[in-house]
């Protein structure tokens, strides 16, 4: 708009002051279309009777020098919108979409509203599992893709199936829903759980009495950012260092020590095993804090002696490199020699 507004001026002040220096021998309009053609450098010919005004060539010399780098500019800047708005817009959509169309075990996002964008960059900071933003609102999109170019998204309603189909839900991991809405929450988590069973669902909850309506419509989950928030500023009252530890451990940005879990699959070569048998201390320099057994019950702070079994996870602490480390030592035999 501005190298049009830019375009325009030139052609009508260049349009006036043939007229003023051409002694109104030559209509307004003629002159303005003189002017028009003049700095297109299409160039048809001069006004009759041009030399019996010398000041005109001046005008008009003037005019030529302003016109070109008006025409350039305009130009410039269309192309740019095009390529760059449209065009663009369609390539790195179509981009997105194939490499939405290539993730397997990835996780969708539902929503990027206020705690969205939060889930979000965890997500990002963690840089170890792929995902998808759904979201409905295109500024709210354009926001996200300013702040993580790198951020795969979907334009539209996450409760609807062919749009979670999109992001890839037959093939995803998990999902979180943390839509504004409760009820759109529980469509979503109805959805996912339909098209995919076995994938894992985490859902935000506004109303604490909804909690149970969104766990029966396939939630494995669920977060009421009201209670967490609570809980977190007794927390900060009663026991601030120990929060402010936790918030360190629970950072998944590189080189900070933070809080993983590790899952021992069929095939492991430490099933059976205890502990002490296993080196993960002195090979990844993690702490075991937990063993959650299959039954789903705790081990807390486990003995050297604690026997591992296929199923269960272990709870540890430490760098994510040495996270990479214990999975690649648990990891089936079949799979390593692959």
């Amino acid at each position: 708009m501005r190298a049009l507004l830019a375009l325009i001026v030139i052609v009508l002040f260049g349009g006036v002051g043939i007229w003023i220096a051409g002694e109104s021998e030559y209509p307004l309009w003629e002159c303005i279309y003189f002017a028009l053609y003049t700095v297109s450098t299409v160039g048809y010919a001069e006004l009759p009777n041009f030399e019996t005004h010398p000041g005109i060539h001046w005008v008009t010399g003037a005019l030529i020098v302003a016109g070109v780098g008006a025409i350039a500019f305009f130009q410039s800047a269309l192309t740019v919108m095009f390529v760059e708005g449209v065009i663009g817009k369609v390539v790195r959509r179509r981009r997105m979409e194939r490499k939405i169309a290539g993730l397997s075990q990835h996780v969708i996002v539902a929503g990027c509203g206020r705690t969205g964008r939060y889930v979000i960059g965890e997500l990002v900071a963690s840089g170890s599992t792929p995902f998808v933003v759904i979201e409905r609102d295109e500024d709210t999109l354009l926001n996200l893709y300013e702040e993580y170019p790198q951020v795969l998204t979907i334009p539209g309603d996450a409760t609807v199936d062919h749009v979670l189909m999109q992001a890839g839900a037959d093939r995803a991991m998990g999902l979180v829903a943390c839509l504004s809405d409760d009820r759109d929450n529980l469509f979503v988590t109805l959805s996912m759980r339909a098209l995919n069973p076995t994938s894992r669902i985490t859902a935000k909850v506004v109303d604490i009495n909804n909690e149970t309506k969104v766990v029966r419509a396939g939630a494995d989950c669920t977060v009421n950012p009201n209670r967490i928030g609570g809980k977190r500023l007794a927390s900060e009252l009663l026991r601030p260092h120990v929060t402010e530890f936790l918030d360190e451990m629970l950072k998944v940005t590189g080189g900070r020590l933070h809080f993983d879990e590790v899952e021992l699959v069929e095939g492991t070569s430490v099933a059976g095993r205890t502990l002490r048998e296993v080196p993960i201390r002195t090979e990844t320099n993690l702490l075991v804090v937990a063993v959650r057994r299959s039954d789903g019950a705790y081990a807390y702070n486990p003995s050297p002696d604690e026997q591992l079994a296929v199923g269960e996870r272990l709870i540890v602490m430490g760098q994510l490199n040495d996270v990479e480390r214990l999975r690649e030592m648990v990891r089936p035999r079949a799979t390593n020699s692959v």
